[in-house]
């Protein structure tokens, strides 16, 4: 969340010198892939979905396996290895560059919506924040499909078999920062807190023993995250551990593995029935709206994880939807599913500034002002190993979980979302810069900021994904529906009065100025003026999920079932974040890994629940 245009203009003339991490060569045209090769399975989009089950599926060297990434390849690409510089990718040519419709709950504003088009999908342009979620998230995620295998206390194998922390690369003591007995030690993908201090780093945590309203909490990812505590960031070695970099770039040599990206999968194709479901165990692909078509086979499977949009696009332009939507548009209806590309859910976000006294208190926006010394600390993370500095860190060291207290009068008029009494409805993340709204100017030519992004996590708004045109080139329709019911505006309006009380605890005296840049003209005492502020100013910290969601075998709300396989037809799992009946109160990026992980223990157990 930090200006994308300095950030690119600066990279572009330094990667020339970048030298590209070292990897096997791979296949960047379908025309490259052997004709007398069978795949056993074929796993459409390499995010965090895609990428770990391709690569447990194919540790069994009699299993061939083709993974295909609609993106380029992540190969030496600075910007995504480097955490600092994290913010700029959204808005790249690593993005979808997707945009949503008019939003009636934003007064009529589009917002961008970023989504991964690269090796590693979104978690190679995410902002790296690994957060569990609570334990009543997965206990509703096993009460609403039926399985206890996705509870909290049955998923924790799989979080540990995901999980390696590694030491922060300043040597500091992480005590109080994270509890070491309940992470992973030896999975692929690298975790670790700050790697530089930052000097919001002691205000932040002085707060939670000076306001009782923010406790603290030494570990966000225990299943009770309630409070504010240090961020767990998907970066190790003060180098970004994307789904690309964990699972897939270390097994390369692998001949059973083959990884085809700028490649996009345009449809399934139905090759047969079973049982008189419709089977559909090919893909076609393609490179561009002008190039050959290919159709390629899998002799088990295809794994759908091209993500939350692209995966109900690929269903739809199959067939496989809502009948009358199929046919209004001159697709031949092959599977009638009404909700497929429905309950589309996403944590919107609003950002709240505050001016700071020191300028170099305003870590992001003195470097990003300073030519000189942002390639000083750029030089600095490029010629240490393991990389240190500023730039071996996100930029933001502290997060915060919280709920609406019990006694807030909303509660006589709503109903609570979230999944229980252990999930938070708003969470704080901490800036030492500015981190601008839509509509603001990304990098200010004066003043000096603190920054706390407001996010509702349980939200209670429902959107959808549909088609524009039969054309699979053609960007789909993307309505998150934000802040369409009153619960969620209401949640923040409260996260921005509570950002304004968390400021106000002492120890912030003559370090905070006040409330600043377009926020200083917001009345924290006046819901007309935050209510402004809020419909204004909101965008999102795009954790979109839910569209193609998991139920029960009789549940006829859902599109698959609790082993993920799409209900209807034989042949297709669904493996991403569109699954998830629920968004996590929590970055999502960790709970798709863990689903990742298990899918690909079902699929090799052959499972089949329904």
């Amino acid at each position: 969340m930090r200006p994308a245009g300095r950030l690119t203009t600066v990279t572009c003339v330094i990667l020339g010198i970048t030298a590209a991490t070292s990897r096997a060569a791979l296949l960047t045209s379908p025309a490259q892939l052997s004709s007398s090769k069978k795949y056993d399975y074929i796993v459409v989009g390499a995010g965090p979905g895609g990428s770990p089950v391709a690569s447990r599926l194919s540790e069994d060297p009699k299993v061939n396996v083709l993974l295909i990434e609609a993106g380029p390849s992540d190969q030496g690409v600075l910007d995504i290895q480097n955490p600092f510089l994290a913010g700029g990718l959204q808005g790249s040519p690593f993005d979808w560059n997707y945009t949503t419709t008019a939003q009636k709950g934003l007064n009529g504003h589009t917002v961008a919506y970023a989504r991964g088009h690269v090796l590693g999908g979104s978690s190679s342009i995410n902002l790296m924040v690994w957060t569990r979620g609570s334990r009543d998230d997965f206990n509703t995620y096993a009460s609403v499909s039926g399985d206890s295998g996705w509870s909290w206390n049955s998923i924790q194998k799989y979080f540990l078999k995901a999980e390696r922390f590694v030491p922060p690369t300043d040597g500091h003591d992480v005590t109080g920062q994270i509890n070491l007995k309940i992470h992973g030690t030896n999975g692929p993908v690298n975790l670790t807190v700050a790697n530089a201090v930052l000097p919001t780093d002691s205000h932040v945590i002085a707060t939670t023993q000076e306001l009782a309203e923010f406790p603290f909490n030494v570990d966000s990812n225990s299943g009770d995250p309630l409070g504010v505590g240090w961020i767990l960031g998907a970066y190790g070695n003060g180098v970004r551990s994307s789904a690309s970099s964990s699972y897939i770039d270390p097994f390369l040599s692998r001949k059973n593995l083959d990884v085809l990206v700028e490649t996009t999968a345009t449809k399934l194709v139905q090759t047969g029935t079973t049982k008189g479901l419709p089977a559909f165990r090919a893909v076609e692909v393609q490179q561009s709206s002008t190039s050959k078509n290919y159709t390629l086979h899998a002799t088990k499977e295809i794994i759908l994880s091209a993500g939350t949009i692209n995966t109900p696009k690929i269903l739809l332009l199959s067939g496989i939807g809502p009948a009358s939507q199929l046919r209004s548009l001159g697709i031949k209806p092959l599977v009638d599913n009404s909700n497929v590309g429905q309950n589309l859910v996403d944590h919107p976000r609003l950002s709240n500034q505050f001016g700071v006294l020191n300028v170099s208190d305003d870590v992001t926006d003195t470097v990003l002002r300073n030519t000189t010394l942002f390639n000083e600390l750029l030089g600095e993370w490029m010629n240490t190993n393991p990389h240190q500095g500023v730039f071996a860190s996100s930029g933001a060291n502290q997060i915060g979980w919280l709920r609406i207290p019990d006694s807030d009068p909303i509660w006589k008029t709503v109903k609570d979302p979230s999944s229980g009494p252990t999930s938070p409805h708003i969470e704080f993340l901490f800036s030492p810069g500015n981190v601008p709204n839509p509509g603001e100017v990304a990098l200010p030519d004066t003043g000096n900021f603190f920054t706390i992004s407001t996010v509702v996590v349980s939200p209670s708004s429902r959107g959808s994904v549909t088609l524009a045109s039969k054309d699979p080139f053609v960007s789909p329709i993307i309505d998150p529906n934000f802040l369409n019911t009153t619960f969620d505006a209401y949640a923040l309006n409260y996260a921005a009065r509570a950002s304004g009380r968390f400021v106000s605890a002492p120890n912030w005296k003559g370090f905070v100025t006040g409330q600043a840049g377009p926020f200083a003209e917001v009345d924290l005492t006046s819901d007309e003026s935050i209510n402004t502020w809020v419909r204004e100013k909101t965008s999102t910290i795009w954790h979109p999920v839910g569209t193609a969601r998991m139920g029960t075998c009789k549940d006829k709300k859902s599109v698959v079932g609790p082993d993920l396989r799409v209900k209807g037809v034989d042949g297709v799992r669904i493996v991403d974040a569109s699954v998830l009946p629920n968004v996590p109160a929590a970055h999502p990026q960790a709970a798709v890994y863990v689903f990742s992980e298990r899918a690909a223990d079902l699929i090799k157990k052959g499972s089949c629940v329904c």
